[in-house]
C-alpha cells in the first residue's frame, strides 16, 4: 500500500451533514471573531458590554450578511474537507520532510511501547492478562501491522490500520474494494458507516476550526487581560477534538470491517462472478480482484454467472 493511498470517503452530500460538519463550527467561529471585533475599544481593551450592545444593535440586513458570509466560508471549507483530513492524517508536503521523519519516530516509539504492554508475562495474573489484552486491542486498531509504513500522526495511523484490517481476512484490499462495496451496503450498515464517517469529519473540522480561530483571535485579544484565556480554551478544544477524531477513526474502521464481513459477497454477485465455496478460494479470488482494481492486472480464467431473472440479462 503506497504512502499516498487512503480509504476514500464514499457517501452522499446531505443538508444535515453540511449543517453539522461544516456550517455550525464555521458560524460559531465567525460569531466569536465578530464579537471580539465588536468588543474592542479605542484603547485596545476588550469590553463585553460593548460587544453585546453593538451585536444587539445589528440590523436584519447586517445579520443576513453575517449568516451568508459564514455560509460561503462553510461551502469553501466543505470542498476542502478531504485535504483537511489528509493533512491531519500526516500527508504533509515534501518540504516538511524533517518534521515528518521526527513525527514518524515518535509514532514508532508509541507503537513499540504499546506492543511491550501487549506482551503477556509468564504466569500472568488475571489483571495482567486483561491489561495485555486491552493493549493488544489498542495496538491492532490504532497502528497498522508491520511492514506497513507508519504515518506521522495518530489519526493517520488509526485510519491506515483500518485500511490494512478491513477485508484483510478475506484477501480483499480495502482501498480499491471500498468504492465498489459501499453502494451495495444494506440500509442499516450504511447508516452506521455514514454516522461514523460524520463523527470523524466533524471532529476533524472542529479541531482545525477551533485551533485556527484561537490563533487568529490572539492579535484581537492583545491587551484584553483575562480574555486571552478564551484562546487557551479554543486550543484545548482543538486538542480534545483531535483526540476525538482518532477515536472516531477507530469506530469508522470497525464499521468498515463489519461491512466487509456482511456484504463482500454482494460485490461478487454484482460482478456476475461465481461465489467461492471455501475461504481459500475466496481469498484467491479477492486478491485477484484487488490486483485488477489497483494495478490493472486482467482477470482471466473465470466464468460469469448470470441470473436469468435479473434485469438486463438474457435468458439462458
Amino acid at each position: 500500500m503506497s504512502d499516498d493511498s487512503r480509504l476514500p470517503a464514499v457517501g452522499q452530500f446531505t443538508a444535515s451533514r453540511f449543517a453539522v460538519v461544516s456550517y455550525l463550527p464555521t458560524y460559531v467561529a465567525v460569531l466569536y471573531l465578530t464579537a471580539l471585533l465588536a468588543a474592542r475599544t479605542g484603547a485596545g481593551r476588550i469590553d463585553a458590554a460593548r460587544a453585546l450592545h453593538r451585536l444587539h444593535g445589528l440590523s436584519a440586513a447586517e445579520l443576513a450578511v453575517l449568516g451568508v458570509g459564514a455560509l460561503l466560508v462553510s461551502v469553501v471549507l466543505h470542498l476542502s474537507q478531504l485535504p483537511l483530513v489528509r493533512l491531519l492524517e500526516g500527508y504533509w508536503p515534501r518540504r516538511a520532510g524533517a518534521l515528518t521523519r521526527l513525527a514518524v519516530k515518535c509514532q514508532s516509539r508509541a507503537r513499540r511501547r504499546l506492543a511491550r504492554h501487549a506482551d503477556v508475562p509468564p504466569d500472568p495474573t488475571e489483571a495482567e492478562r486483561q491489561r495485555a489484552l486491552a493493549a493488544a486491542w489498542q495496538l491492532g486498531r490504532r497502528y497498522p501491522p508491520e511492514p506497513v509504513a507508519l504515518l506521522p500522526t495518530a489519526l493517520g495511523n488509526a485510519l491506515r490500520a483500518g485500511e490494512a484490517n478491513a477485508g484483510a481476512a478475506y484477501g480483499a484490499d480495502a482501498v480499491p474494494w471500498w468504492p465498489r462495496l459501499y453502494p451495495l451496503l444494506g440500509e442499516q450498515v450504511r447508516a452506521i458507516v455514514d454516522d461514523r464517517r460524520d463523527q470523524l469529519d466533524l471532529a476533524c473540522r472542529l479541531s482545525v476550526t477551533a485551533g485556527v480561530t484561537g490563533l487568529v483571535g490572539i492579535p484581537l485579544l492583545i491587551g484584553g487581560g483575562w480574555w486571552l484565556s478564551s484562546v487557551a480554551a479554543l486550543l484545548l478544544l482543538a486538542w480534545v477534538a483531535y483526540r476525538g477524531a482518532v477515536s472516531a477513526a477507530v469506530g469508522y474502521a470497525e464499521a468498515m470491517t463489519a461491512a466487509f464481513d456482511l456484504h463482500r459477497f454482494d460485490v461478487l454477485a454484482a460482478l456476475r462472478l461465481p461465489l467461492p465455496t471455501d475461504p481459500s478460494a475466496e481469498q484467491r479470488l479477492n486478491r485477484r480482484l484487488s490486483r485488477l482494481w489497483s494495478q490493472g492486472v486482467p482477470l482471466t480464467g473465470v466464468h460469469y454467472v448470470h441470473d436469468p431473472a435479473a434485469p438486463g440479462d438474457d435468458a439462458a
